[in-house]
């Protein structure tokens, strides 16, 4: 199979790539992770997956060509993205993993308002796409909150219901999410979509990148809760984010609100604990809006 991708690697970017090896990556737990090595010595990174997973890898790779472009925060570069032997996969360029720094984190955070300060049209994208291997609908909206109720927690709500689990108060919450951006209005930014410590890094000279995104245009502060969840973002990366671009004070009840939509969605995926963490926050969001 990589012996055919090397092929159209080398159509795509119009230079020869003959495959000479390809070693296996871990981290991923969707798709198979690889780094293809040519005889030259360049490096390509690939990941695969069955057929049907082909229409995500292009909306990723629609989203890395998006924010490649903003020319803010870095990100991989798409190659390409096919199938063969009954399998999809996605080519991205291959960029070394080194050891960050204060400095990285601080970066990394001027970047990332970088990004957020560019300013969209309507909230939601150009296509749908998913949030780990979890449909996420992104319909055209001039409402964010209405937006965000109905398209992000309501969605993660009915697929829990699916999975035999309800949530105590959901339906209250979902009634008075507007209550929380009385004097609060988000523009539509270009949001990472999954940015938690995982899918970021820095390359061996300490610059950061950022991958693996779930793109929409939406309220910032999603990106910015999200970063606190699972934690590998540091002080110097919040003070250099809010020096650029600085978060509204109703920013600390919405981080609760925004990182529930992943508490959820990782409840759909995974099961275990994370129905205990919703349900928790659900009530403390109840109790914050009396």
């Amino acid at each position: 199979m990589w012996s055919k991708v090397a092929k159209k690697i080398a159509d795509h970017t119009n230079m020869p790539f003959e495959l000479a090896r390809d070693e296996s990556l871990s981290g991923g737990c969707i798709n198979d992770a690889r780094r293809l090595i040519g005889s030259c010595g360049t490096s390509y990174f690939a990941k695969s997956n069955s057929t049907d997973f082909l229409k995500l890898f292009q909306a990723e790779a629609c989203a890395l060509d998006e924010i490649y472009e903003t020319n803010t925060i870095r990100v991989p570069k798409s190659i390409c993205s096919g199938t063969e032997a009954n399998r999809s996969f996605l080519v991205l360029e291959f960029i070394e993993s080194g050891s960050g720094s204060a400095e990285s984190q601080r970066k990394m955070g001027s970047a990332l308002a970088s990004l957020h300060l560019i300013k969209k049209n309507h909230f939601g994208w150009i296509r749908d796409n998913a949030i780990g291997a979890t449909p996420q609908p992104n319909p055209n909206s001039d409402d964010w909150p209405s937006f965000y109720r109905d398209y992000r927690l309501r969605h993660q709500l009915n697929l829990a219901e699916q999975r035999g689990r309800s949530f105590q108060g959901s339906e209250a919450l979902l009634e008075k999410v507007p209550q929380f951006f009385n004097d609060y209005e988000p523009f539509p930014s270009i949001l990472h979509g999954d940015l938690w410590g995982g899918n970021a890094s820095c390359d061996t000279s300490g610059n950061p990148f950022v991958f693996d995104p779930a793109t929409y245009y939406g309220d910032r502060e999603t990106d910015l809760a999200f970063t606190y969840m699972f934690g590998g973002f540091s002080k110097e990366f919040h003070e250099a984010y809010n020096a650029k671009f600085p978060l509204d004070a109703g920013f600390k009840i919405r981080k609760t609100l925004y990182n529930l939509y992943h508490e959820l969605n990782h409840f759909n995926l995974f099961g275990g604990g994370y129905a205990a963490s919703a349900q928790a926050s659900i009530d403390h969001l109840l109790s914050s809006s009396k």
